[in-house]
């Protein structure tokens, strides 16, 4: 199904790596770009991601048939609020909030119940960059995305929606939105938050310049999504704060006791413990074709 013309509210990297991939499937016809940074969308037009932008919303969304809110998290219910007087029977809406029930709730509020046209989604693709600039056109190549409908949700709306990501290349599955919330504390936003920390707490150390100095490819490689947007991942961690806590609290229970065997020199509970990290990762690293480092 070839959609016309499409909004997408917030063209970064999420936002402009999906008009990338629609343009370069020709699922597309038009692409019209909104949002608080002209000078963003004047690059993002010259880049040839979006073919036009507006700096009015009834103007951005007339016409269109899907709307795509590519904004944090945080952002979501002042966007809404500014859709919601334009919203008309034939436009879908959905987003790519990595929470979602926060946009549930931000939808709740601003519309006094969830629109049957609105499908919430989730692209779980991403880099640490950010901006236009960075967006790609095979970003969400073979990726999943999540759509998480509700009960209210237009079976029309969700059709349109996973026909959207399906022609940009993703795998599209459903979840249900507490699900979806929980299981992304655990695989998404708690590692994010670890980075975060461990960066954090080494460049507290008073020979931190020595620690970064001669630091390897490891580190570089698990502190690659501490470069990610503070402000996004900030929002994410206060939309969805009970389920990243518990999360945090399990993670802490393993790491006190690797801490105790360490403390200990308890060589079988190490080994027990990286034995059983490795099998699992091997395992999903099989199970998803990547490549073993």
């Amino acid at each position: 199904m070839k959609i016309n013309r499409l909004c997408i509210i917030g063209v970064g990297l999420i936002g402009g790596s999906l008009a990338r991939s629609l343009k370069r499937a020709g699922a597309c016809g038009e692409i019209v770009g909104f949002g608080r940074n002209s000078e963003n969308l004047e690059t993002a037009v010259r880049l040839g991601v979006i073919d036009r932008y507006e700096d009015d919303m009834a103007e951005a969304v007339k016409g269109v048939d899907i709307v795509v809110l590519a904004v944090p998290v945080g952002s979501m219910q002042k966007m809404f609020e500014l859709l919601q007087p334009h919203v008309t029977e034939q436009m879908v809406i959905t987003d790519v909030g990595s929470t979602k029930g926060s946009v549930i709730a931000a939808a709740q509020t601003v519309f006094g119940a969830i629109p049957a046209n609105l499908v919430p989604g989730h692209p779980i693709a991403g880099t640490e960059k950010s901006g236009v600039e960075a967006a790609l056109d095979d970003l969400y190549q073979d990726r999943r995305v999540i759509l998480t409908p509700v009960e209210q949700t237009a079976p029309d709306a969700l059709v349109a929606v996973r026909s959207m990501w399906e022609a940009a290349g993703a795998v599209v599955e459903e979840m249900g939105v507490e699900h979806h919330d929980e299981v992304l504390a655990a695989t998404s936003h708690l590692p994010h938050v670890l980075a975060f920390a461990l960066v954090d707490a080494l460049a507290k150390l008073d020979e931190k310049a020595e620690v970064f100095r001669y630091a390897a490819g490891g580190f570089r490689d698990f502190t690659r999504i501490a470069s990610s947007d503070p402000t996004m991942w900030t929002d994410i961690c206060m939309a969805n704060d009970k389920a990243i806590a518990h999360a945090l609290q399990h993670f802490s229970a393993t790491l006190q006791e690797l801490s105790e065997a360490i403390a200990n020199d308890d060589r079988e509970k190490m080994f027990t413990i990286f034995q059983r990290a490795k099998v699992a990762r091997d395992g999903f690293c099989e199970a998803l074709n990547y490549a073993k480092e």
